[in-house]
């Protein structure tokens, strides 16, 4: 593309303030990226989510204020499918069940796993699909209080 003495490469994709934008307008691979980074900040605390030292409700802080943030920035635009909400989920439920530990079966006294339904009986907060549904709500609310004063066309 050409414009006045400027010329511009077509891309597939390209990164703009940290998100990655496609020409397909897919959120996908923002997703894919979003949650590699989310791994990696989570492998960097892992050694705190799995301690005994600290209590569940300041694990799940660290949570709710390194984690999270990460993995939801930008996510106020997304549009999610149910894959991608399956993916969101899969990836809260691995960290929750870290710091939720594992329980003993009352019955036949082994350890077992944490179902989802019990994480989210544990997990007060609403889950991760939820929080991006409500922030994208509250975007679409300020995008309409910013139109309706003269910002939009």
């Amino acid at each position: 593309m050409r414009i006045d003495n400027s010329t511009f490469e077509r891309v597939e994709e390209f990164k703009y303030l940290g998100t990655t934008l496609t020409n397909q307008n897919s959120i996908a691979e923002e997703i894919k990226s979003r949650l590699t980074s989310g791994n990696a900040c989570y492998h960097s605390v892992q050694n705190l989510l799995s301690s005994m030292l600290l209590s569940k409700n300041l694990k799940i802080k660290i949570y709710r204020t390194i984690i999270l943030p990460i993995v939801l920035y930008g996510c106020g635009t997304w549009s999610l499918t149910l894959q991608e909400e399956r993916k969101l989920r899969v990836f809260e439920n691995m960290v929750l069940r870290r710091i939720c530990g594992p329980r003993r079966d009352k019955v036949i006294g082994e350890w077992m796993r944490l179902h989802s339904e019990e994480l989210n009986d544990l997990y007060s907060s609403p889950n991760i699909v939820q929080v991006i549904k409500l922030r994208r709500m509250r975007w679409a609310g300020r995008w309409r209080i910013w139109v309706r004063r003269g910002g939009g066309v």
